[in-house]
């Protein structure tokens, strides 16, 4: 199919958002009748979905992408969209043994004692067959499709063609930024179609997993592992929702809950992975009672200043603040120029003020859809990071409600609230060197821009630019200046030595530091802010005093 015709049926696509008011498109432009619009808005959903799957791999990614993006489609597109099938007919097994040995160098018989040629899943991407090592080990084999990296390579160009004509047709462009979101898919469909992260991947989260005894991630087999190929240990269970309730009877249902729910809040807020597909499919009950996460393809990293406002974000949520909910998501969000503030306040308060009348009804992934939806309702443009966390959290909202129907997330966020605001605390080695660095440079250079100062006072050289003379005035100002200057110097100190007692192996900790770096560490900071509060109280003080002397 040539390009043209390509970005021809994209855009007809489109239309059938148009149609149902997801987004403004210049139908006729594009050879789009009104009555086409009409049958679109009925039908558009569903359509939609279909005509995704049936363009193959790259726009069924697109759908899934769309799906989380629920402050730009309306809830029946989205509800749709998470709906989308990945399964297709499975490659012949000849042109799979062809890829692992190509990659590999190596026969297929010389590496597995065992190969079923019978795929256990096909999707548009890949193709998984069991497989057993020479040392007895059951293992699954993750092989790419061949020829599936060209073809998203040619719809992504296509997709940049579509992208170009939504900015200058639709209001898409001002409302979620099209080529913005298109890098960000892109980005995502390279790190998935590269098997060496998703190993990586499967590596941090076993280190991560090892503090949890009910929870466990298969382990990558790194000799057998390229680009295209991704060997790692079978992991043999059932999916949670296939787990009826007699069956919850032989497991810790409430443990599996409360350990899954800790071990992603963690590793969202303090190592900044997201599993972005954690859906019950992704999760299953082993035979020995533990539950296993799997298909790390789709891990986000979220940076240390998205994290940090969702801690706040998630702390107002889970105690019913709806407006410091509505102020942070202000502020993480980009506001357009049609951004209705005070709908939007009212809109967050009322979703907000019943989250504590739910109790364990209350989902945080609903909450954050919810608010994305809202965000974009009033023109609100949310962060990505934003929505992706609302449909991961959705999708484990659901796995912890079946486990435990009365699993109540607000109050686990509340029980995890120290190793939370632990993260928030807490200081990178990277910024730790940083601090230590800029502060000694700072103490280094602090002594001979003192002794200059002092020098040109006493041999009068220091010279004070003022509109009149006021003796009384040039002391109080003197003094402000020696006092702030001296209450840096000790700041700078204690911070210095909380530095250096970091490495300090010996002793209480706090937030795993030593206990007494980090009351140094806070001492300087409450200092730093009172100082700062009481400069800009006096400095405003002695502002108005100055203006009322010249009136």
């Amino acid at each position: 199919m040539d390009v043209t015709t390509r970005v021809t049926d994209i855009v007809k696509l489109l239309a059938r958002l148009a149609g149902a008011g997801a987004l403004s498109v210049d139908a006729d432009r594009f050879g789009v009748e009104d009555d086409d619009q009409a049958r679109h808005a009925e039908d558009g959903p569903v359509k939609l979905a279909s005509d995704l799957e049936s363009m193959g791999a790259t726009y069924i990614k697109l759908g899934q992408l769309l799906s989380t993006r629920h402050d730009m489609l309306p809830a029946a597109y989205t509800a749709e969209l998470e709906r989308l099938q990945d399964d297709v007919e499975p490659v012949d097994v000849d042109e799979i043994r062809a890829v692992i040995e190509e990659e590999l160098g190596l026969r297929v018989r010389d590496v597995f004692e065992e190969f079923d040629d019978e795929p256990m899943a096909a999707a548009s991407l890949a193709q998984i067959h069991r497989a057993r090592l020479a040392d007895g080990r059951d293992v699954v084999v993750k092989v790419q499709r061949p020829g599936v990296r060209e073809l998203v390579r040619d719809d992504m160009a296509v997709l940049e063609k579509v992208a170009g004509l939504l900015d200058d047709n639709t209001s898409m462009g001002d409302r979620v930024g099209v080529r913005r979101l298109l890098g960000q898919f892109s980005g995502a469909m390279a790190d998935e179609l590269d098997y060496r992260k998703e190993m990586a991947h499967l590596e941090r989260f076993a280190e991560l997993v090892d503090e949890e005894e009910l929870l466990l991630v298969p382990a990558p087999v790194r000799r057998l592992t390229t680009s295209r190929i991704l060997t790692m240990e079978a992991v043999d269970g059932r999916k949670v929702t296939d787990v009826g309730k007699f069956g919850l009877l032989d497991i810790d249902g409430p443990g599996l809950a409360r350990a899954l729910f800790r071990f992603m809040l963690r590793t969202l807020l303090t190592e900044g992975l997201l599993h972005a597909d954690p859906h019950p499919g992704n999760l299953l009950v082993t035979g020995d009672g533990r539950l296993a996460i799997i298909d790390l393809g789709m891990v986000a990293h979220v940076s240390r200043r998205v994290r940090s406002q969702l801690v706040r974000l998630l702390i107002s949520i889970s105690e019913g603040d709806g407006t410091q909910v509505a102020d942070i998501l202000a502020a993480m969000g980009h506001p357009r120029e049609d951004f209705d503030r005070e709908g939007f306040n009212d809109e967050v308060a009322h979703l907000v003020s019943g989250t504590l009348t739910l109790g364990s009804e209350l989902q945080a992934g609903t909450i954050l859809v919810d608010l994305a939806r809202i965000s974009g309702m009033h023109g609100l443009r949310p962060p990505a990071e934003m929505t992706l966390v609302g449909k991961a959290l959705l999708n484990l909202d659901r796995a912890v409600a079946h486990l435990d129907p009365g699993f109540d997330p607000a109050e686990a966020i509340r029980e995890n609230l120290v190793e939370v605001m632990a993260s928030e605390v807490s200081l990178s080695p990277g910024a730790l060197a940083r601090t230590a660095i800029e502060s000694k440079e700072f103490l280094a250079e602090l002594p001979g821009r003192a002794n200059r100062i002092l020098d040109d006072l006493a041999s009068g050289d220091l010279s004070v630019r003022i509109d009149a003379f006021d003796e009384d005035r040039v002391l109080a100002v003197g003094h402000r200046l020696a006092s702030r200057l001296t209450m840096g110097i000790l700041l700078a100190a204690v911070t210095i030595a909380a530095a250096l007692m970091m490495n300090i192996d010996a002793g209480p900790t706090l937030f795993g530091y030593p206990a007494l770096a980090v009351v140094f560490f806070i001492v300087a900071a409450v200092s730093a802010l009172a100082l700062v509060a009481w400069i800009f109280v006096t400095d405003r003080r002695a502002a108005k005093q100055q203006h009322g002397t010249k009136s």
